[in-house]
């Protein structure tokens, strides 16, 4: 067998302790704004919501790198798995310049137009915010390509290490300045850009390490491969095209939620904030798909694909039963420490009921399933069905249920359940009939 039981504990352990640093981040920061109130909060959730749909570019191309290196890896190809190691940092970096450059030129367009009509002091705290944290974005580009590079090694403890220098660097920022300086927004924006500068820079130097199976050579110099650039993008452009396109369908949903008042907003942004938690273990186990199918798939064994797909997809789901269970029991509490109104933790509170249920049911089939297709290089497919499900699913009923039936923001959630149910249904059938096999890029 390619991965032992320990090889498994080591790779996925560190990614779920990791997923939950990464949203306790989330979290800590929503809980600290609050001090400055509900706009701030529904402030700085509108401004992540587009955060999140660049991460979600660099994931994609950061998942392509790691499934060409991986690919490379499991047929014993050192040096070509070196090689796209390389290109995907120089090229990721290279994007998340370009996009911080757009990003800038176009914020009043972002401010004005994709967050539609919000009140002047949301505008005012998510303007401030905004401005700081874009900053950030080529560092969160190649502190992604690195921490995908390194769990494909199979080493996520040392993206762990990482991950949680980076945590905390923002977790006492924010406490410093929110809380010692009395800061507003800004107060979580300026550790935000920080830690993910001194991650970017951390992530290249362990890279640096020649005895890494994969590493960055020395001496380094920028240049492209475009065949191995080329292989990176027959995976990240489909999965960067789904992902930003299912983040671009939360955004003009954030913007119609924006319509229905800062209490739907607040009680929206909470939820997310809680339900990022409640998809951890999946989003963890989807990550170790990657690195432990993408191997298989390189050693053309597909039966060993299907043994870890089995074991991953049980463990996926009995850490979302648990993880979920424990979250409903706690609700009462997470909402006095965001001190809401009683109208607004009514709201976040029904909101999280749904969202729990749900996950424990539908969200693996939806989202750890098809990371097993993407390592092998099914990614049309994943996207056909991504975008289909996000527009005629997710959007429509949510504008029907959200507006015309006015449920508000429970309608918008409703809609996402019913997008789950739908991708489950397409992936599910497309595993079992096995028309994904056979589909290495190497």
């Amino acid at each position: 067998m390619l991965f032992s039981k320990k090889d498994l504990q080591k790779l996925i352990v560190p990614l779920i302790i990791e997923q939950l640093l990464a949203v306790t981040v989330g979290l800590a920061d929503s809980i600290m704004v609050s001090t400055a109130g509900e706009a701030a909060i529904s402030a700085v959730s509108l401004v992540d919501s587009v955060n999140i749909l660049l991460i979600n570019v660099f994931a994609a191309l950061a998942t392509g790198g790691a499934v060409v290196a991986g690919q490379y890896l499991g047929s014993k190809d050192i040096v070509k798995a070196n090689k796209a190691t390389e290109q995907l940092m120089v090229f990721n970096a290279l994007v998340g310049l370009v996009i911080m450059i757009i990003m800038y030129l176009g914020t009043n367009f972002i401010l004005n137009n994709v967050f539609g009509k919000i009140d002047a002091d949301v505008m005012d705290f998510s303007r401030r915010y905004m401005l700081i944290v874009m900053a950030a974005i080529p560092f969160i580009a190649i502190y992604n390509s690195g921490a995908a590079v390194l769990r494909t090694m199979g080493n996520s403890g040392l993206s762990l290490k990482v991950s949680a220098t980076m945590n905390i660097i923002n977790i006492v920022g924010n406490a410093i300045l929110v809380y010692g300086f009395k800061f507003s927004v800004e107060g979580v924006a300026i550790p935000t850009l920080v830690s993910r500068a001194v991650a970017a820079v951390i992530v290249v130097i362990i890279l640096r390490n020649k005895d890494l199976t994969l590493h960055i050579s020395k001496p380094f110099k920028i240049s492209f491969d475009f065949k191995m650039i080329k292989k990176i993008l027959r995976i990240g452009v489909p999965s960067g095209v789904e992902n930003s396109m299912f983040q671009l369908g939360k955004i003009l949903l954030l913007s119609l939620v924006s319509t229905f008042g800062t209490i739907e907003i607040t009680a929206n942004a909470v939820g997310n904030t809680i339900a990022a938690f409640e998809i951890l273990p999946g989003s963890a186990m989807g990550l170790a798909m990657v690195t432990v199918i993408s191997r298989c798939v390189g050693a053309g064994d597909y039966e060993q694909v299907k043994y870890y797909t089995k074991k991953m997809m049980k463990l996926a789901y009995v850490w979302m039963l648990i993880l979920n269970m424990a979250i409903l029991f706690m609700l009462p509490l997470i909402m006095k420490i965001y001190k809401l109104s009683d109208e607004t933790a009514a709201a976040t509170t029904n909101i999280l009921i749904l969202h729990s249920v749900c996950c424990i049911l539908i969200w693996p089939l939806s989202f750890t399933l098809p990371n097993v297709l993407r390592a092998a290089n099914d990614v049309k497919y994943t996207m056909i069905v991504g975008i289909f499900s996000m527009w005629l699913c997710r959007i429509m009923f949510g504008v029907f249920l959200g507006k015309y039936m006015e449920l508000k923001a429970m309608g918008i959630w409703i809609a996402m359940i019913i997008d789950w149910v739908v991708r489950s249904a397409f992936f599910v059938s497309r595993y079992i009939r096995g028309s994904w096999k056979n589909r290495k890029l190497i």
